[in-house]
């Protein structure tokens, strides 16, 4: 396994990471709207971290965009294939995309993990009083958001029903080191 970046003229490497992105999450629910959003991440001030396997498939990609004058880089987005989930490859691009971040002076990372399928206890709740409450005693057993939660980032706040009534997005962040 290795993580390269992403190229401009590596259009291969541009489709099947387009494609990952597609097949993984709703939000792309088209190759177009994938392969766009890929495209745009290879800008200028920005992040895009490729995971290859040893037979040179893209398996997993990291893309992070550049806020608040480089000081903080928002991950944006991170996807790994499915059967290669839960085996660490997450934790490498993270890591990864943590000394990108450093090498180009950034302080802090942030993220934003939206909860649209019910899996935390903020999800369907009025969190527009009692939000500090709310953070302190977050909660849950599925989300992805424990994924980061074990890689150092912490809850900065929430952005209630920013996904829709009772569909908030979580923010977090890490420093980086």
């Amino acid at each position: 396994m290795k993580i390269i970046d992403l190229l401009k003229d590596d259009k291969n490497k541009i489709n099947q990471t387009a494609t990952l992105l597609h097949e993984s999450f709703e939000a792309w629910g088209t190759l177009e709207l994938a392969i766009n959003e890929v495209i745009e991440s290879l800008q200028e001030n920005r992040i895009s971290r490729v995971l290859m396997n040893d037979k040179g498939v893209v398996i997993g990609w990291i893309g992070g965009q550049s806020q608040y004058n480089g000081n903080v880089w928002e991950i944006h987005p991170l996807v790994i294939n499915k059967a290669y989930r839960r085996n660490g490859f997450g934790k490498m691009l993270v890591n990864d995309f943590e000394k990108q971040v450093a090498q180009r002076g950034g302080v802090t990372i942030l993220l934003g993990s939206d909860d649209e399928n019910n899996q935390t206890n903020v999800s369907n709740q009025n969190l527009y009083s009692e939000l500090p409450s709310f953070i302190e005693n977050f909660y849950s057993e599925a989300h992805p958001i424990n994924f980061y939660l074990k890689l150092g980032f912490i809850i900065i706040g929430i952005i209630p029903d920013a996904n829709g009534i009772g569909k908030p997005d979580i923010l977090m962040a890490k420093q980086v080191k």
